[in-house]
């Protein structure tokens, strides 16, 4: 039998990122489902969303190894290659690469159509003013009709892991949760890189973003009348 290789795959940020992506996707799917005034905290989460989406972008070319975009996105060639059964890697297999890529695609397209959505009872996208009316209920459909296909996609996300770490016997949940994983690929090396500089300027890009997207650089709303200067009929 070969030996097992145990290395470091997914470095501390990585995981985070998805556990935190979990946790803020199901609240909003609960805060957007219920409307009313759970729509204010709806919005709050887009906007943390949209932050851990930009973090994980820019994750994705300063991080560690097998975080990096380089190292797990791969052409059709590829993707047919693991579909034959001769492809053999480490992390991301060629045709999960590509469901996290078109998942996190479309996470990203629901957070900035969010901006500019609106129901017009209870929630209006801090950036819903710079576009035309038409613009917005345009989004907003979209918005709406997004959940579905995203759920979709979560649940057929969940249903491969589950299915490699049963039926396959790679367990995909383990090394999100500590970062290590035994590979039977002897030349296979821990994850190395995305130290704490990297990953402080993540974060900044994250933070500059999200206050970009919550109205930072739009004019101030102007300031109320000074009481008694408006006639109290």
């Amino acid at each position: 039998m070969m030996e097992e290789n145990r290395i470091k795959l997914w470095d501390l940020p990585t995981r985070l990122f998805h556990w935190l992506l979990v946790a803020l996707v199901a609240l909003a799917f609960a805060t957007g489902l219920s409307g009313g005034n759970w729509m204010v905290w709806h919005g709050r989460i887009g906007l943390a969303i949209l932050g851990l989406l930009a973090f994980r972008l820019a994750w994705g070319f300063i991080g560690s190894t097998y975080a990096r975009f380089a190292k797990f996105v791969r052409g059709p060639g590829t993707i047919l290659a693991y579909l034959r059964g001769h492809w053999q890697g480490v992390g991301h297999n060629p045709l999960g690469a590509l469901s996290v890529l078109v998942l996190l695609g479309l996470l990203l397209f629901q957070s900035l159509s969010g901006l500019f959505a609106t129901d017009d009872i209870a929630f209006k996208g801090p950036l819903q003013a710079l576009v035309p009316t038409d613009t917005s209920d345009w989004l907003s459909g979209l918005h709406r009709q997004a959940i579905w296909l995203i759920g979709g996609l979560v649940s057929l996300h969940l249903g491969a892991t589950l299915f490699h770490t049963w039926f396959h016997k790679n367990d995909l949940i383990r090394p999100m949760l500590n970062g290590y994983a035994s590979v039977k690929d002897s030349t296979a090396i821990s994850a190395t890189g995305g130290g704490p500089l990297a990953f402080l300027m993540a974060l900044a890009i994250a933070a500059v973003l999200v206050w970009i997207a919550a109205g930072g650089l739009l004019p101030p709303p102007p300031a109320p009348p000074p009481p008694g200067s408006v006639p109290n009929w």
